[in-house]
């Protein structure tokens, strides 16, 4: 899969706009009381919307004891996501289905890179001192041109959350105009890691200054937090890219990440974004989920559908 082929230039700072913002924390519970009640998707459709979830996956490792070998074999995961006699039942022999890209620590792109060599699934590199962002300024551009040079063609970039909760947006627009020139050729995907906001209101103003500054992607967590990817926080996203669009007209995609483990779960994000933002956020292009058990799950849910019973999880290793 390849990253969006139109990307979100920016704009200039829009501090009015930022600063006028509100959300009505009730009705955002309520779009969501009502999204989570009565959206369903079953049998065939199901299975569709279950493969089209995992082509929007980006596999993902971020751990301390990540090894080269490790890495080689998520990738080829990433590679074949499902079992071949799973595709043969649901008809797919044929079709090629990837995850959308894997993710890594810089240190690790060049292993993944080796690993996708003869794919067109792209390394996504976290990066400015993930998953904090606490490191000094030049450390954290430094980080990402490193991880460039090495093949990353995505970049997921981390705010200072300090100036989200201060509401210095002028010096967190100007800190991502930076990150956007280092990352240069690669997309870059800005992490807002909404567990440390304080509000709904500060989640939609760093979601338009992060646009602004030039995010092709924006992306609820880093996965670190106490409180990660909820619908809640993915609906105030979701109308912050809306509104982006409406007035500038670029598209920007949306990542959730973090604690997203079940089939069900991305079901209920994939509604959400044909409900809010239409199909073409349904594809990879502008739609991925950042997940590292989640495609276990859905393999089992396509188990199930073509044989009726659900296959051990030890039958569907990730790595």
């Amino acid at each position: 899969m390849s990253p969006p082929s139109s990307r979100n230039p920016g704009v200039p700072l829009e501090l009015d706009w930022v600063l006028s913002a509100q959300v009505n924390r009730s009705a955002v519970e309520r779009r969501i009381a009502s999204l989570a009640g009565r959206r369903t998707v079953k049998k065939d459709w199901q299975a569709a919307w279950l493969l089209r979830a995992i082509t929007c996956i980006d596999l993902t490792t971020l751990a301390g004891d990540d090894t080269p070998g490790r890495i080689h074999r998520l990738c080829a995961k990433a590679k074949q996501p499902l079992r071949p006699d799973l595709l043969q039942r649901l008809n797919l022999g044929q079709e090629h289905i990837t995850a959308a890209a894997v993710c890594v620590y810089p240190s690790r792109v060049r292993d993944a890179v080796e690993a996708l060599r003869g794919s067109n699934i792209p390394v996504a590199s976290v990066a400015t001192g993930f998953p904090a962002g606490q490191t000094p300024l030049p450390q954290r551009i430094q980080e990402i041109e490193q991880a460039v040079e090495a093949g990353a063609r995505e970049v997921d970039v981390v705010i200072s959350r300090s100036y989200a909760l201060t509401g210095n947006w002028q010096a967190l627009y100007d800190e991502l105009r930076l990150f956007r020139a280092a990352c240069g050729p690669a997309h870059m995907k800005t992490i807002l890691a909404v567990g440390e906001l304080a509000t709904l209101r500060q989640v939609y103003q760093a979601s338009l200054v992060a646009m602004m500054a030039g995010s092709d992607f924006i992306k609820t967590s880093t996965g670190k937090e106490a409180v990660n990817a909820t619908l809640e926080v993915g609906l105030v996203m979701a109308r912050a890219i809306r509104d982006y669009q409406e007035r500038y007209g670029h598209a920007v995609g949306f990542k959730p990440a973090g604690g997203i483990s079940t089939a069900k779960q991305a079901m209920a994000w994939q509604i959400l974004m044909k409900e809010e933002l239409g199909d073409p956020w349904l594809t990879p292009q502008l739609f991925r989920i950042g997940a590292s058990g989640l495609l276990t799950d859905i393999e089992r849910q396509l188990s199930h559908f073509v044989t009726g019973h659900y296959a051990a999880r030890h039958h569907m290793p990730m790595t």
